[in-house]
């Protein structure tokens, strides 16, 4: 019982800051997620080279992820800067990170070469992309919006609700029991079906899209939201680990908690390409 009320109350506050910060204005925003990059990043290296035994630099790592989202908020915000200047501290980033490896007598170049390009493409990448969704409905005078990054975590959530709730009285089905033996398809539907009725609220009070463009960006964050889960369990479950961290009391790191965005962002940026609205 303890545990659940630590579990609860923790998961209160993280929904509320998140919440809080992303309706509060750009700032917060920014503060918020570049906090969630580097923590995210340096979570993911420490992993890593617990696992691995790789030696690529944490730091470098970390404030690559950093960097890089820092220069999106500055270009998707008109900073008066150049897209190629804004960047060019980061590819420098990059390249000393992986000329370092040269240097390094005793590292296995491959493996480092290999995990530090993921921490960028896995990790800040798409972290960085959610500046990209907070332009979606922005007035003229403006450059930022919450709706689009809420609505994000908001089908996060309403997906593993349904899930959860479905797969536990009618979950049969499994889906990939070799990765995480306790999704089923029952789940999964029931999830889609959750955050699909959500889309059609949002449309009835934010009519930047119609109920189906809606409808389409809830089942593309629960498809890819799931894939998104599945994969950092199959990570998990190689390095035979239940929790990426200890971050959350109750909740496991901050990959545990943002897994699922890391592969819903890129592809709801892909989606609202795709349809127009971005």
């Amino acid at each position: 019982m303890k545990k659940f009320i630590i579990r609860a109350v923790a998961g209160v506050i993280f929904a509320a800051v998140l919440i809080g910060s992303i309706v509060y204005g750009k700032s917060s925003f920014g503060a918020l997620f570049l906090l969630v990059t580097l923590l995210a990043t340096s979570e993911f290296c420490k992993l890593v080279k617990e696992y691995k035994k790789t030696t690529f630099s944490t730091w470098l790592a970390v404030l690559g992820g950093g960097y890089l989202f820092i220069a999106t908020f500055m270009a998707v915000h008109g900073w008066n800067v150049s897209p190629l200047t804004l960047f060019t501290p980061y590819i420098a980033v990059v390249a000393y990170a992986f000329i370092k490896q040269l240097f390094d007598t005793d590292s296995k170049p491959l493996d480092n070469y290999a995990y530090f390009t993921l921490s960028q493409v896995y990790i800040a990448l798409p972290l960085a992309l959610l500046n990209i969704l907070a332009t979606v409905g922005a007035e003229d005078n403006n450059t930022y919006y919450w709706l689009m990054p809420l609505s994000v975590f908001v089908f996060i959530w309403c997906n593993d609700s349904g899930a959860y709730c479905v797969g536990c009285t009618i979950g049969r089905h499994k889906m990939f029991e070799r990765i995480s033996p306790k999704k089923t398809w029952e789940g999964f539907a029931g999830g889609a079906v959750v955050a699909v009725i959500a889309g059609f609220a949002m449309a009835r009070f934010f009519p930047i899209m119609n109920m189906w463009e809606w409808a389409g960006m809830a089942l593309t964050v629960v498809v890819a939201g799931t894939l998104g889960d599945l994969v950092e369990s199959g990570i998990k479950r190689e390095m035979q680990i239940k929790d990426s961290g200890n971050f959350l009391p109750g909740h496991g790191g901050m990959l545990d908690r943002f897994d699922s965005t890391l592969l819903a962002v890129p592809c709801v940026v892909l989606y609202l390409n795709l349809i127009g609205v971005l």
